[in-house]
Order: structure tokens, then sequence, then C-alpha cells
């Protein structure tokens, strides 16, 4: 296999005036108000492995935790599924639950934040 230098030169000039053209203002970045909001909470709780989070025990159940649930240490949150096996991810700390991070069905890494306790 070949490489054209041309096309990859092409490329990287197109790149460069992609760049020039955007405005800064233009770029959203929510991480400011994601780092803000655990900073007041103080506690997360994170994600023990990678997998796909599901937040019922089964499809169209009663979730385990919905916003403003109180929960305690060691009671399952949610569903964690990799590899065909379910693992169950228990909170942290007692708390009530401010923020859910992730949607059912969605795909989660290791140590990413899926919930926010007050």
């Amino acid at each position: 296999m070949e490489i054209d230098k041309k096309i990859i030169k092409k490329l990287v000039e197109a790149l460069e005036d992609l760049k020039k053209s955007l405005n800064p203002k233009d770029i959203v970045n929510d991480d400011n108000q994601v780092d803000e909001e655990i900073e007041i909470a103080k506690t997360v709780i994170k994600s023990p492995i990678v997998g796909t989070a599901y937040l019922a025990p089964e499809p169209g159940a009663k979730p385990f935790v919905s916003v403003g649930t109180k929960i305690k240490k060691g009671e399952t949150v949610m569903i964690v599924e990799a590899m065909k096996t379910m693992n169950h991810v228990p909170s942290t700390s007692d708390g009530i639950v401010k923020k859910i991070c992730v949607e059912d069905g969605q795909p989660v890494e290791y140590g990413q934040t899926i919930i926010i306790l007050e």
C-alpha cells in the first residue's frame, strides 16, 4: 500500500484552515459545570468496571434509584453488564441521589461518575 504524500498534505492544510476558521466562543465546554456539581456534592459513585449500565434489574422494572432517593452504603444503585455478567454496583456511602449521570443502556468506563449524592 502506497501513501500519497500530496493527499496527506492537502488534508493537513484543510484541517489547519478549519482550525483557523473556528471561533473559540463556538466551542462549548461543559466540563466545568460537572466539576462544580461534584465539588458541591462531594460524594460520587463511580463505575467499578467497563460495561453497559442498567438502571433497573430488568427491562420495564422499577429503577434501583431515582433523583431524590435516600440510599444507604452497600445498597445496589445500578447494574453494569460486562461480558454477559451482571455486576451489581453498590453505593459507597449514605446519601440522597442528586443526579444520575448515565442513561439506561449507556456504555460506561472504569472510574466514570455514574451517580452524584448529596
